[in-house]
């Protein structure tokens, strides 16, 4: 397949970054940033996305969205990580829809999917315990109580989790931390007794919450998937999440990439254009190519997790560890080029460096996914 996007998909990334461009530039997040603002998104703003049916995208026609795919989900995230928009795409339309359409039952879809599409509901994945992503180390207790279960543990890096009408909770059903079996999904109700949330707003002016669970109780009704069986469940949900955050990682190097060259352009030094020094050109070309070679990585790895998930893992486990990397040096570059300006607060490259820091870290760093390659690989 070739790694190009179709007419569609190029409609659909021109729309998104009209939207995005338009009414979410950087000066969208400092401002929420600086107002403190207690949701840390715009609700309107996302009550247009969900008119424009980027909250459905990924949630079957059949229950009021798009019923598209890995590689549409890429394309928007690509255009947030362009101005660092704070939104509930990924943690709503990308993690929360994929979880609900691949595992709910007909009535938790008919429940909960018309309501992601239209914007009305906003739902979270509480998975990682600590300060790593570490899925199969889960120590939450889920033990049987009655028609149902009793959750206790205490979940961290939850994203958008101060916000969620909704959480999509893994815990341990059976088994010990580190076993791929045992582990189950549970739809909460924020509200429910015993459940406590604190916002965490990460380094990125973006939003996190920590969540204890002090034995909840949840009925039968509200198990997503099969008891014991969430670790299938979550390798497409993580799949996916993942290559939808080295998307966003790819637009962020991009956009950087952009303004480094333009400030290389326009600011003199010693009588000349810094652009014209031939050791910054061969850095900036080296750049290029980084950011090329990591936006085919990422395409590939999508397009695989629509055609042919199965084989998708060890694609996914690239393009995330190589995007990740590549946004790296990217925003390292873009705040040396810039030279002290590019360590002040007022000027916006350094909301870029935050930003790649934390998608780094979310769903398993370079290192985690250098490892998982090693495993399916063999060593």
């Amino acid at each position: 397949m070739p790694l190009l996007l179709t007419e569609e998909q190029s409609m659909l990334r021109d729309s998104a970054r009209g939207l995005i461009s338009d009414k979410a530039p950087v000066a969208h997040l400092r401002h929420l940033r600086d107002s403190r603002d207690e949701t840390g998104f715009s609700r309107e703003l996302w009550a247009t996305f969900a008119e424009m049916g980027f909250a459905g995208l990924l949630v079957p026609e059949e229950h009021g969205g798009s019923g598209l795919n890995a590689v549409e989900a890429g394309v928007v995230m690509e255009e947030i990580g362009r101005t660092l928009m704070p939104s509930p795409f990924l943690s709503t339309a990308v993690l929360a829809a994929s979880a609900l359409t691949r595992a709910g039952s007909a009535a938790q879809k008919a429940e909960y999917l018309p309501k992601i599409a239209d914007g009305s509901l906003l739902a979270a994945l509480a998975l990682d315990e600590g300060a790593k992503h570490r899925p199969l180390h889960t120590t939450m207790q889920a033990v049987r109580s009655g028609n149902g279960f009793r959750l206790t543990g205490a979940k961290a890096m939850v994203v958008d989790g101060h916000v969620a009408d909704l959480l999509i909770v893994a815990a341990r059903s059976a088994g010990s931390p580190g076993e791929r079996d045992g582990l189950t999904l549970f739809l909460v109700d924020p509200k429910a007794k015993g459940v406590a949330i604190e916002r965490t707003v990460m380094v990125d002016a973006h939003n996190a919450a920590r969540i204890t669970f002090d034995h909840v109780e949840v009925d039968a009704d509200h198990v997503l998937g099969e008891i014991d069986g969430a670790s299938a469940i979550l390798d497409g949900v993580l799949g996916l999440g993942r290559g939808a955050v080295a998307s966003e990682m790819v637009g962020l190097s991009e956009e950087v990439f952009g303004r480094t060259v333009a400030y290389l352009k326009e600011r003199k030094q010693f009588g000349k254009l810094i652009g014209e020094f031939q050791a910054l050109q061969h850095r900036a070309a080296q750049l290029y190519i980084e950011i090329e070679i990591t936006r085919a990585a990422v395409l590939k790895a999508l397009q695989t997790l629509d055609s042919d998930p199965a084989d998708a893992a060890a694609l996914v486990a690239v393009a995330k560890a190589r995007a990740g990397a590549t946004a790296t040096r990217a925003v390292q570059e873009g705040v040396q080029m810039h030279g002290g300006m590019g360590m002040t607060d007022q000027f916006d490259i350094g909301f870029f460096m935050k930003r790649a820091r934390v998608c780094e870290e979310l769903f398993g760093d370079s290192n985690y996914h250098a490892d998982q390659l090693a495993c399916l690989r063999g060593y």
